[in-house]
This record gives structure tokens, C-alpha cells and sequence, in this order.
């Protein structure tokens, strides 16, 4: 079942998403979601992904096992706590994941970018949700038809491996980014993260895409709104960054660097 949730704002810009935003967006998942068969072989971000374990003689498997499924921004992936039926692929877009804690807060726990897979888990629950923070496109696998796929191919599991020890690493990461640091350290963090991030996809790193709202950027670094609406001005007034429609653009990257080493 998806849900549709409220749509978002960027946290560097007190407008909704503009409408060139959202048009791109668009655009670019069509153009995924559109793509013939043979799509594997074709796929933008195939060297980002797991899937750039299989040889091109292997990609015909992959893609029997694979649907093309594209979400609208707000719609939910996953709900946690729902059976693990299903992984994803995500080619374009951007997902939030997150959990709901005992006292009803939402922590989230990350942003996945192209490239990430989701729902990937040893239980047969999901341990997390996932939103669409924007439009996204991705491709489907049915998790037990995945599962076989990935023991049949031990280059593609030793791949799996890799990831998912990046993935623990980020999650540590993210631990310390919660525990001892001010409030601007933690901004700075992530901006760090998001830059290292699109350099990665091959996107702009000077002028950063952030589709996420305010309130999502407070629940992953354990801040409140209000906190990181200070936080953003003043790094703004320090000429630190420039806030751009959408996004953020960053201006002095020695003291962003700095902020986040401390």
C-alpha cells in the first residue's frame, strides 16, 4: 500500500520545490522508467550499484527478476514492520528512511540517493519505512526470487557484502554525528556527506540539490526546526553558504570542512 504524505519543502529554501525542480525530477524518472528492454546494460547508475558486480552476459537474468516501479514524492516504499516482501534499486530520486521511536517521534536514518538499494535485511520484517522525499524511479525485485539470484552469483554477494559494510560504516558515522556535536557541526556534517555523496552520482558539488524538508533534516540530525533554521541563517550570513532554490550552495568550504571535522 503507498501513502501519500504531505508535500515536502527544501530545507534551504522557504518555497515548495519549484516548478523547474519538479519538472526535471520528472523528467528524469520518465526517461528510467521508459527505458527499453536491455535497460541493465543501459542504466545510469548500474556502476553505482551492486549490480556492477554482474558482467554484461549476467544482466539479462537481473533484468527478468526486475520491475520498473516509479514513486510520486510523499508516496511510502516500506512500512516498517510490514512482511520484507520486496528490494529496490533506486535510479532517480531521493527516499527517506526512518523509524518511529516508543514516544512517537520519527528518526530518520537516512537519505538513499541513485544507486542505494532499500529494504535489504536478514529479518523477514522491515526494520525501517521509506518515503519518497521527491519522484523517484527504481527497479523492483522480489526479495526471495533476489535473494537466490545473489547466492548463485558469489561476485554479486561479495559485492553485497562491500555495501552493506559501507552502509554500517555511514550508520556509525551517523551515531557520532548525534552525540557530541553542536549544532552547526551537525549541519556542516551532512552538507560534507551530501557533498561526497553527488560527487560520487557525477552531480554538481559546488551547488547542492536538497529536496528535503526542514522538518526532515531536524529528524535525522536530532535537532529541532527551529534549531536549523538558526543554524542555516547563520551560516548564511557568514557567507559560509548561499541558499539557492532547492538546494544549498556552498561558498566556503574550508570552514564547512572544518565545522565538520570538529
Amino acid at each position: 500500500m503507498h501513502i501519500q504524505q504531505p508535500a515536502s519543502v527544501s530545507a534551504f529554501s522557504p518555497e515548495i520545490l519549484s516548478a523547474a525542480y519538479r519538472d526535471a525530477r520528472a523528467a528524469e524518472v520518465a526517461h528510467c522508467e521508459d527505458a527499453p528492454r536491455g535497460r541493465c546494460s543501459a542504466c545510469p547508475v548500474r556502476g553505482l550499484s551492486v549490480c556492477a558486480a554482474l558482467a554484461q552476459d549476467e544482466l539479462p537474468r537481473l533484468e527478468q527478476l526486475s520491475d520498473p516501479v516509479r514513486f510520486r514524492a510523499g508516496e511510502t516504499i516500506l512500512l516498517e514492520g510490514d512482511p520484507a516482501g520486496a528490494v529496490y534499486n533506486l535510479k532517480a530520486g531521493m527516499v527517506r528512511l526512518y523509524r518511529i521511536l516508543p514516544d512517537g517521534r520519527r528518526q530518520i536514518v537516512g537519505f538513499m540517493m541513485p544507486g542505494d538499494f532499500i529494504g535489504l535485511s536478514l529479518s523477514d520484517r522491515n526494520g525501517f519505512s521509506a518515503d519518497a522525499v521527491d519522484d523517484v524511479a527504481a527497479c523492483r525485485f522480489d526479495r526471495a526470487a533476489y535473494t537466490k539470484f545473489v547466492g548463485q552469483t558469489p561476485h554479486l554477494l561479495r559485492q553485497m557484502h562491500e555495501a552493506a559494510s559501507h552502509e554500517l560504516t555511514i550508520a556509525q558515522d551517523h551515531m557520532v554525528l548525534l552525540g557530541r556535536r553542536s549544532a552547526e557541526e551537525k549541519v556542516a556534517s551532512f552538507l560534507m556527506s551530501q557533498r561526497d555523496r553527488m560527487r560520487r552520482l557525477g552531480a554538481s558539488v559546488v551547488t547542492l540539490a536538497l529536496p528535503m524538508s526542514r522538518t526532515d533534516l531536524a529528524d535525522h540530525l536530532g535537532l529541532t526546526i527551529e534549531t536549523v533554521s538558526r543554524v542555516i541563517s547563520r551560516l548564511a550570513r557568514a557567507r559560509v553558504v548561499l541558499v539557492v532554490p532547492n538546494g544549498v550552495r556552498l561558498l566556503d568550504l574550508a570552514k564547512l570542512e572544518s565545522l565538520a571535522a570538529s
